[in-house]
């Protein structure tokens, strides 16, 4: 399906964040954060059971996130130990995993959160930090750090977590795909735009990618299906089953490879550029030589990219305390807004620790965008008019959002069976993956939409602009 210059006007003129009433003062004495880690050291693992597993989780394009250099294979014992996955599709894990993680019992539950150390998960952590889930009568644990988003789907589907941010496209493939169907729930929006492509300096434009190879997070993610968006509209054919030395001059090769890797392997040549969430295109720009060559909230505007996601089971079960969690987070999102160098300190290493960086990625992630001139001349930014920010706070999930991603997922090459796919009615999906009543009974109660300078009337249906 060709769509070309989507343009449609989805929101009025936003004005600037109101402050909010809360302050950083209000964060936590922490310890470390928890750092989730499988002990997984079984080397006599069924080799078939674990290449499964890795097409699965990343198809034939994935590198190892063992190795800096980002050149080798893994081992049986790296890929079980960094993909949690596998032991998941072993034990046939899916629909059938019914722990609510503290869900059973005459109370509510605790609220388990597991996420990735990236900025898309800053509403979750400032909600636990700042106690805006206390303020709401919600028992929030100390967030558990995963490292990629394969561990962190083993420790939601199995309990372990209860709460958790995850791409929205992988949203739809782990409740339709044939290879888990879970009950996920997406409840909110953790955030908008927030993610860019970031490339080698002596990248111009993207015809010279062409012939090299570009890192994306995850197939089923919305920077690969950007990212395969610009790649068509250049005239390059995305390549997800091939090697780096086959690749065509009219051709790009995708590699699935954890965030944290990616500056990394930018730096040493192994890649001409990645396509991922902040504050690793800070990283890349500030530690590893990288250009931002175009930010996907430019191209697709104030798009979800990952959103916070609870099983079905839960949601049914504790509607009020799903609500109250909201609330937690529509909290947290107008402080960030309100706040945003002081979430970087309050996030960062040199604050809770929550987030891993410093407050110098972190604060340019959430606050270095449009007042940068050279972003304007480099063509990183080309709808300056959409007055956005490079990355944005709005907690409901917009109907028309969901539908416009599925029927983009279809055109999207991924490793794997994608096959499910086209049988997806995107209106169906929108209505059926999505639970909505919790957080707009949450939004109304911080004031509706106009506490997020959204008017009323584009506060919960709008229509998708993708332009180039």
């Amino acid at each position: 399906m060709t769509h070309g210059d989507d343009s449609h006007d989805s929101h009025d003129d936003h004005g600037r964040h109101r402050t909010h009433e809360h302050g950083a003062d209000r964060s936590r004495d922490h310890g470390r954060h928890r750092t989730h880690d499988h002990g997984a050291t079984d080397d006599d693992v069924d080799p078939g059971v674990a290449e499964s597993a890795r097409k699965l989780v990343g198809g034939a394009g994935w590198r190892n996130p063992s190795e800096t250099a980002r050149t080798s294979g893994l081992s049986r014992r790296e890929f079980m130990k960094e993909s949690g996955l596998a032991s998941l599709v072993a034990a046939g894990v899916g629909s059938t995993a019914g722990c609510l993680g503290g869900a059973e019992g005459d109370g509510p539950p605790t609220a388990e959160i597991g996420y990735l150390p990236i900025t898309d998960s800053a509403p979750l952590l400032t909600g636990y930090a700042n106690d805006y889930f206390a303020d709401h009568g919600v028992d929030a644990a100390e967030p558990t750090l995963f490292r990629g988003w394969s561990d962190l789907a083993e420790a939601f589907l199995s309990g372990e977590v209860n709460v958790a941010h995850f791409l929205m496209p992988m949203t739809v493939w782990m409740r339709y795909g044939d290879e888990l169907d879970a009950n996920v729930n997406v409840v909110a929006w953790d955030h908008t735009d927030g993610s860019a492509l970031t490339v080698r300096p002596e990248i111009g434009g993207w015809d010279d990618l062409g012939g090299g190879t570009v890192a994306v997070p995850f197939w089923y993610s919305i920077h690969n299906v950007i990212l395969q968006i610009g790649l068509r509209e250049h005239g390059l054919t995305p390549r997800t089953d091939s090697s780096a030395d086959e690749v065509a001059d009219d051709e790009v090769n995708l590699v699935v490879t954890p965030p944290p890797d990616m500056p990394a392997a930018l730096n040493n040549g192994s890649i001409e550029g990645y396509i991922v969430a902040e504050p690793f295109n800070a990283i890349g720009e500030l530690d590893a030589g990288g250009k931002i060559l175009r930010f996907t909230g430019d191209i697709w505007r104030e798009h979800a990219c990952c959103v916070v996601v609870m099983r079905e089971e839960l949601v049914e079960a504790h509607p009020e305390w799903t609500t109250d969690v909201m609330s937690g987070l529509v909290d947290a999102q107008q402080y960030l807004r309100a706040n945003r160098s002081e979430a970087a300190e309050l996030l960062s290493n040199e604050g809770t620790g929550l987030l891993p960086q410093g407050t110098k990625p972190i604060n340019r992630a959430l606050t270095h965008y449009a007042d940068h001139e050279p972003y304007l001349e480099s063509g990183a930014i080309r709808n300056e008019e959409w007055d956005t920010e490079r990355i944005g706070f709005y907690p409901y999930p917009y109907p028309s959002y969901t539908e416009e991603l599925v029927r983009r997922m279809r055109e999207t090459r991924v490793e794997g069976e994608d096959a499910f796919l086209d049988d997806l009615d995107p209106e169906t999906v929108a209505d059926d993956l999505v639970a909505y009543d919790p957080i707009r009974t949450a939004l109304e109660g911080a004031g509706g939409p106009p506490a997020f300078d959204v008017s009323e009337d584009d506060g919960y249906e709008r229509r998708e602009t993708i332009r180039f």
